[in-house]
């Protein structure tokens, strides 16, 4: 897809991007496009709608949670599977040191692919499960996974537990889930949902170590 196209698409979720941020998301795309002719990375077929609700929504997380995009931090994603919002979290913001987590082994490989053809720096893919990484980090993501409730306090637990700021744990889930955060993890301080452009019902729910 060409860069003016992405732009255009993605323009409701973050405000701007650079020209070899719009690259890598191309070449990321069109890699994406390929594997899933073989491999199920995701559902979604549709070049246009997988650039919305993959994509969009994870770089509309970026814009919220880093809004200094030059900033230096260890982020983990739990569950990666095609790199969503990890990989486009370090396209947005190049400093993180990223690991990327994902039991499946093909896609792991996958991951492993996206690392290596748009030249990721400092990222790690781990290729087990939340509960057997050894990770600490100062941003924890989680996205569309199975078995919420069973690797929301996996996830929970990859957070670095001192410092300032306090570490956060950021969930891109559904309206219905946000309750069943607060009641799993009722000792982290909860932000209030923020919604995610183009859905009634996708939220960014962001909490913090007490």
């Amino acid at each position: 897809m060409d860069t003016a196209r992405l732009a255009e698409l993605l323009h409701p979720f973050i405000a701007s991007l650079t020209p070899g941020q719009l690259a890598d998301i191309s070449s990321y795309l069109d890699l994406l496009l390929r594997w899933n002719a073989h491999t199920n990375l995701t559902a979604i077929r549709e070049p246009e709608e997988i650039v919305t609700r993959h994509f969009g929504e994870s770089l509309f997380a970026a814009a919220q949670l880093l809004p200094d995009s030059q900033v230096k931090l260890n982020a983990v994603d739990v569950g990666s599977g095609a790199g969503f919002p990890g990989v486009p979290l370090k396209i947005h913001a190049p400093g993180l040191h990223l690991t990327l987590i994902e039991s499946q082994q093909k896609k792991a490989t996958f991951l492993k692919e996206v690392v290596r053809t748009i030249r990721l720096g400092k990222v790690d893919v781990f290729a087990g499960r939340a509960q057997d990484c050894p990770a600490q980090a100062d941003l924890v993501t989680l996205r569309a996974v199975e078995r919420f409730e069973v690797v929301l306090p996996a996830a929970a637990s990859l957070l670095r537990l001192a410092g300032e700021p306090p570490a956060r744990l950021a969930l891109l889930i559904g309206n219905e889930q946000v309750e069943i955060a607060h009641g799993q993890l009722p000792l982290m301080q909860w932000q209030p949902p923020i919604p995610i452009p183009q859905s009634t019902a996708r939220v960014v729910l962001v909490g913090s170590k007490r």
